[in-house]
């Protein structure tokens, strides 16, 4: 067969090193078959996760390799009959352990869900199962997603590809990881304060928190007031990104307030020029964010990648004071957090199962009154209305991803940046409460290393609903920069 002298042609780290544009390529000319895909994927799997955990609850081989030889038998089927099939037919896939997968256990990295099988797919699951994709497991995340450092007692600690003495980040880290180490052509995540930004930026990858509304979250029992976290893509780049997120965007009716915009225009070339488009360096707001030695260095030096590209680069603050935007981000975190896991917390035989930090969590918010609620609502509100004047006059905003470099993998969270101590175990992503209290589209795209040899990265946030316009700078940037040639050494 053609298909399997093309194989026998190719390494497993070939077909798995393709873009995922070049992996849907190939699997639907009928250049490679999707059980040769999915054995190059699993060989990966096989070769790397161990040293790095970031795929976890992997399903039977002999069940994937069936489904595989069902998507070849599908593609045979709609070539004969002159049809296409979808983007991401054939492509293994491993959706986050927060997000809800039929049949596949969905713990949320809490052992008091460590046994937990839903019966219906969370909507972005729905969709890359109706394009094609096969599931080959979940990818790890810290409990209920809290904290950007992905550890759990249900599977332990998922270690960076660059440094597996170094957190991966999170809580989308088990994602970030698996596409830096080839072991899933793109991933999705989910980000409530960065953890699709923070562990893209740890591991030289692309994570977009999308405009709130443009992928819908869900199905949940709260559609309303429950916006703060929600789903996006990741990628090895960002085209790669625009086209998961051609899959994962477009209204549903059971969440009132998805976007209804045709998702097929992130399917489209993104390639546009930028000349004299002006971006705001917001930085590390005059002082404010305490940052490790060398980041600020990492991130400004990147910057002259937008001035490749024809942009202008100008230091920019907004009209807010910053204190204000911390003290609403704990009332508005802890409001929600004290709503989706309230009654975990009030079975005190539940109680003792979860994390402290999840408990500080939801302490908080049940000490908040309704009118606490309410002005911090309005304080959100002008931070928005502060971004929104800035971008009267620039066109992106942009700030670092992290304010210091992956640490030790064996911490819990870092107690203090440059000197300062942390008070809270979320203090030192501070840098990423903005974009997610804007509810604005934000891109992380990598800054290349420090003179540690650990990756950085920058948030390039764009107007609202932009996303196609975030997307479209972060491409330019991209071809640009070139950091991401820059692979993990176990890659070799």
């Amino acid at each position: 067969m053609a298909q399997s002298a093309h194989a026998a042609a190719k390494g497993a780290g070939e077909i798995t090193g393709w873009t995922a544009i070049q992996l849907s390529q190939a699997i639907q000319s009928r250049s490679v078959s999707c059980v040769e895909v999915m054995t190059a994927y699993l060989a990966q799997i096989d070769r790397f996760n161990p040293k790095v955990n970031a795929i976890v609850s992997l399903q039977a081989r002999d069940g994937l390799l069936a489904q595989a030889t069902e998507r070849d038998a599908q593609l045979a089927s709609a070539t004969k009959a002159g049809q296409r099939v979808r983007w991401m037919h054939g492509f293994p896939q491993a959706p986050k352990d927060l997000t809800n997968t039929a049949g596949i256990v969905t713990t949320q990295g809490s052992p008091i869900l460590k046994n937990n099988v839903p019966k219906t797919d969370s909507i972005i699951v729905e969709r890359v199962r109706k394009a094609g994709a096969v599931l080959v497991g979940k990818t790890n995340t810290p409990e209920f997603g809290l904290g950007s450092h992905t550890y759990n007692t249900v599977f332990g600690t998922t270690l960076n590809a660059y440094d597996t003495s170094k957190s991966a980040g999170g809580s989308s880290g088990g994602a970030a990881v698996s596409l830096a180490l080839n072991m899933l052509p793109v991933a999705d995540g989910s980000d409530m304060m960065g953890s699709l930004r923070n562990p893209a930026a740890w591991n030289n990858v692309y994570g977009f928190r999308p405009s709130l509304g443009r992928v819908p979250f869900g199905p949940t029992s709260e559609v309303f007031l429950q916006q703060l976290g929600y789903e996006g893509p990741m990628g090895r780049n960002v085209a790669d990104l625009a086209m998961l997120l051609s899959v994962q965007a477009g209204y549903d009716a059971r969440t009132p307030q998805s976007i209804d915009q045709d998702p097929a225009m992130f399917a489209k070339p993104l390639q546009k020029d930028f000349k004299g488009v002006r971006v705001g360096w917001l930085g590390d707001f005059n002082g404010y964010l305490p940052m490790e030695a060398g980041v600020m260095d990492t991130c400004t030096q990147a910057l002259k990648n937008f001035e490749a590209i024809g942009c202008k680069v100008e230091a920019v603050q907004p009209d807010f004071p910053m204190e204000k935007l911390w003290s609403t981000w704990l009332a508005m975190r802890g409001f929600v957090i004290a709503g989706v896991a309230g009654g975990l917390y009030a079975d005190p035989k539940l109680r003792a199962m979860m994390k402290p930090e999840a408990i500080w969590e939801v302490e908080n918010g049940l000490k908040l009154s309704g009118a606490d609620v309410f002005k911090a609502g309005v304080d959100r509100s002008s931070w928005y209305q502060a971004l929104n004047n800035l971008f009267k006059t620039y066109d992106y905003l942009v700030l670092p991803s992290a304010q210091m470099f992956p640490f030790d993998a064996k911490l819990d969270w870092p107690k203090s940046i440059n000197g300062k101590p942390m008070d809270t175990y979320h203090r030192w992503m501070e840098v990423v409460v903005g974009g997610t209290l804007a509810g604005l589209p934000v891109l992380n795209v990598p800054a290349g290393f420090g003179s540690n040899g650990l990756p950085m990265g920058l948030q390039v946030m764009g107007r609202a609903q932009a996303d196609l316009a975030v997307l479209q700078v972060g491409h330019a940037y991209d071809q640009a920069s070139g950091y991401t040639s820059r692979r993990s050494p176990l890659l070799g």
